[in-house]
């Protein structure tokens, strides 16, 4: 399991020849398995719980698309390994979608700051998103980006309580203008589960 923690290197990453040989039975996989990692939380909002795999294939589809090379790639591992799980942490982009351009200025407007009020509850346990860097998501008018990094930051009795409950585990957003929950699935507790040590 510790090999699937670890941080991705240069070492991981496949040329783009090589890459191109797998692309499809690779991507195919990962996509799947992007399935149980998925959750839609109230009309607007979708949360995608991220893991080594996930991280790997958006760097190299970045790679493949933009073919920067060497310089690139060490871009693309700076931003994308903190969203690699390490051990005691999920994390997850978050992401407000809405396909009406009026409707989504109008709505990001109204939640500011709604990063900073999504949390997991188990087991009379609450674990709340933090952002996976200090870049600030709302700006000076109170309007939310649309896309957000989040972790999620779990201490060793959380993560057995995580991993053991049969209860629900209840994804909520409290932002006062935009108050939503999600359960999630059992399929989802068991591979989020293993993205811990």
């Amino acid at each position: 399991m510790t090999a699937f923690l670890a941080e991705i290197t240069p070492d991981h990453i496949l040329d783009l020849s090589d890459y191109e040989a797998v692309r499809k039975d690779r991507k195919s996989a990962i996509v799947a398995a992007k399935r149980d990692r998925r959750l839609a939380i109230g009309p607007d909002a979708t949360i995608y719980f991220e893991n080594r795999e996930t991280m790997w294939l958006q760097i190299q589809e970045m790679l493949r698309i933009e073919k920067g090379g060497a310089a690139q790639l060490a871009d693309e591992l700076a931003a994308y390994n903190p969203m690699v799980p390490k051990g005691r942490n999920l994390s997850a982009t978050f992401m407000i979608e809405i396909d009406d351009e009026r409707r989504r200025d109008r709505v990001l407007g109204e939640v500011g700051h709604i990063d900073q009020t999504i949390s997991i509850k188990f087991v009379g346990e609450k674990v709340f998103a933090r952002a996976d860097d200090d870049t600030e998501r709302t700006d000076e008018d109170g309007k939310a980006s649309s896309v957000h990094f989040l972790l999620f930051d779990f201490s060793d009795d959380q993560v057995e309580k995580f991993r053991a409950t049969s209860d629900d585990i209840v994804i909520s957003i409290g932002q006062e203008n935009y108050r939503h929950m999600a359960v999630m699935s059992p399929a989802m507790q068991v591979a989020l589960a293993a993205d811990f040590a």
